[in-house]
């Protein structure tokens, strides 16, 4: 089971700048993306220089995602803009190049949503848990998105053949790390929301009114 993070509620709050390079990089993120849907859906999809381009800008802004946060962290950079942009950028990429995909015919519908249930749902428990403490990511977790990010550029490219088949077999691996990984996270995060700190302390403090008022109730008897 991954380690889980100190409660975040528990650090005390730090003066960054909201204006850096990790923030900047996200923002650029999420200014490429509709220029990247522009280019997928360009002449409905029979573009292969656009197509060409739209896998260009797709890798270049899945690199910043790779960078960003690394830099927030080991710079102390870390902003609750950052902290909160971050994933929306990454579920606008990744929720764009799928959907575009589908709507071209490209990609089957079921694993477009499939996909897309799965990341807005752990992201919606993300934000359920963090009183209680940050769930880090699994070695499943990013092979999962390494994987995912490779077969959405396979399925952008205009491939034929070979390729065309092997991309295939790179998103059902992925489909199947998706699945895998989304189970074992509600599974974390249920087991977090139980034995954190915070819980804790809370069912404690739970126990120790419900002996009082037994205390309390003894005595009037």
């Amino acid at each position: 089971m991954s380690a889980v993070a100190p409660d975040p509620a528990a650090t005390p709050p730090q003066s960054v700048r909201l204006v850096n390079l990790p923030n900047a990089l996200t923002v650029l993120r999420l200014l490429v993306v509709p220029v990247f849907a522009v280019l997928l859906l360009a002449g409905d999809g029979m573009d292969d220089a656009r197509r060409g381009w739209a896998t260009l800008f797709f890798t270049l802004a899945i690199i910043t995602d790779r960078y960003d946060g690394m830099i927030a962290r080991r710079t102390n950079q870390v902003t609750e803009f950052g902290k909160l942009a971050d994933p929306i950028a990454d579920k606008a990429l990744t929720g764009t190049a799928l959907i575009g995909l589908s709507v071209l015919g490209l990609l089957p519908w079921w694993v477009t949503v499939l996909i897309l249930v799965r990341e807005v749902g752990v992201t919606l428990l993300r934000f359920w848990v963090i009183r209680h403490g940050v769930i880090a990511a699994s070695r499943g977790g990013k092979l999962k998105t390494v994987l995912q990010a490779l077969a959405i550029g396979l399925y952008i490219l205009p491939l034929t053949g070979l390729l065309a088949s092997a991309r295939w077999w790179v998103m059902a691996a992925a489909v199947v790390l998706t699945v895998v990984t989304g189970i074992d996270y509600v599974y974390r995060a249920l087991t977090l929301r139980r034995t954190s700190t915070r819980a804790m302390r809370a069912a404690a403090a739970r126990r120790a009114a419900a002996g009082g008022d037994a205390a309390r109730t003894d005595t009037a008897a």
